[in-house]
């Protein structure tokens, strides 16, 4: 579910599970991103929601476990960083089947970026928690032609380098702080000119009365599968209470840990090889008993 103004724009669709549709490549290459509409089941949401609170309380720079709390120091939350490791119900988001196909095909690569390995790695994933008063700034956009985060479409192939799963773990509405978009702005290239007022860090730290962005409205359990290229951020939450959700970011099986972060022994002990294979592809050659001194 959409705002108003974000429905004059797109249609609304129920897509859920499997490779992408036509209209779903279409709508995505020309926006930059899909909404996915019940992608987990009521269960799904509320076991998430409980494993989220048996790691709070938690201020940024603790760590709970494997999960560290941390900010941009901008007034924009709190995030669980490493969030696979609290327990089996993140786990199973790793290569969820409502969206893991999807995003192996924008990804792109499947069978080129080498032949041990898939062509997805998640180089961040984490929980964000955010109260009233709260919101993240406007930031990327095509022209910032980060390497890590592009978006190609060549020979036939999307290459995009950072594709997003936000799954919203409550109702996010008007007044709660939702994700805001500005369509097509994956393929810009030219900055907005009121950037510097609502970037990460500026006067307005929010994308509140930007033109041109769109506010996405999502139920518990609906998710948003978006390019980082695309000019985003969020509308400041003025409603009591906490939006909650998920962020699991997926790019090429060559890419490595955003923030400095690793794997736990005992995650990669009891992840299945497919899940196992997205979070650490990177496998050291064997030298024993080869080596030569």
């Amino acid at each position: 579910m959409m705002s108003d103004k974000a429905n004059s724009i797109l249609s609304k669709m129920d897509i859920k599970g499997g490779s992408p549709s036509d209209l779903e490549i279409y709508l995505f290459d020309l926006h930059g991103f899909l909404v996915l509409e019940g992608a987990l089941s009521v269960a799904e949401v509320s076991a998430l929601n409980r494993d989220i609170d048996a790691l709070l309380p938690l201020k940024p720079g603790e760590w709970r476990g494997y999960v560290h709390g941390h900010n941009f120091g901008d007034n924009d939350g709190l995030n669980l960083q490493q969030i696979y490791e609290g327990g089996e119900s993140f786990e199973r988001l790793i290569d969820h089947p409502s969206w893991i196909e999807k995003v192996k095909y924008f990804v792109g690569g499947e069978g080129t970026f080498d032949y041990n390995h898939g062509p997805l790695f998640i180089d961040e994933c984490f929980a964000n928690l955010r109260g009233p008063g709260e919101a993240i700034g406007l930031h990327s956009g095509g022209h910032a032609a980060a390497k890590r985060n592009q978006f190609f479409f060549q020979h036939g192939r999307f290459m995009v380098g950072q594709g997003n799963i936000l799954i919203a773990l409550n109702n996010i509405g008007p007044g709660d702080g939702g994700t805001m978009v500005i369509p097509g702005s994956h393929k810009s290239n030219f900055e907005h000119p009121a950037i510097e007022k609502h970037r990460m860090y500026g006067e307005a730290a929010s994308v509140d009365g930007v033109d041109g962005a769109v506010e996405i409205h999502l139920k518990a359990g609906d998710a948003l599968l978006f390019v980082d290229t695309i000019s985003h951020g969020s509308a400041e939450r003025v409603n009591a209470g906490e939006r909650r959700n998920i962020v699991y970011r997926y790019g090429p099986s060559w890419g490595y840990f955003r923030r400095g972060y690793g794997v736990s022994p005992e995650l990669l002990e009891r992840l299945t090889p497919k899940r196992r294979e997205i979070i650490m592809p990177h496998v050291p050659l064997p030298r024993e008993p080869q080596r030569h001194d």
